[in-house]
């Protein structure tokens, strides 16, 4: 299951993230946000692994709206710290976009719990 594109992205990303929370402490001395970010953002990858290995349809849907809620909150933590000054706009633009995908796909697998 590690070859499925929603498991490499969020993978991805959550290194991405990791790097941007070792930026704001070293760089910014931000500790609060960061913070924040980094447990949603990393939380995405860990609850879609999860829901692969559901026990059940309702527990895959289940975890899957999890990741979404979580790839959510990432979005909301990354534009409040863009908007404040610690994340410049081209490494803004890429991970936000980053971000954005994540929904994207998350908001497609979750659209078909109910078929």
């Amino acid at each position: 299951m590690d070859n499925n594109v929603v498991v490499i992205k969020s993978r991805a990303f959550a290194l991405r993230i990791i790097k941007l929370y070792q930026y704001l402490l070293r760089e910014k001395k931000e500790f609060v946000l960061s913070r924040q970010v980094l447990k949603s953002g990393t939380s995405i990858g860990a609850n879609i692994k999860e829901a692969i290995r559901g026990q059940s349809r309702s527990d895959f849907f289940s975890k899957m709206n999890i990741a979404l809620k979580e790839a959510s909150e990432t979005e909301y933590w990354l534009d409040l710290l863009h908007q404040s000054g610690y994340i410049d706009d081209n490494p803004f633009i890429s991970i936000y976009a980053d971000c954005l995908e994540l929904i994207r796909l998350l908001m497609a697998i979750t659209k078909h719990q109910n078929r």
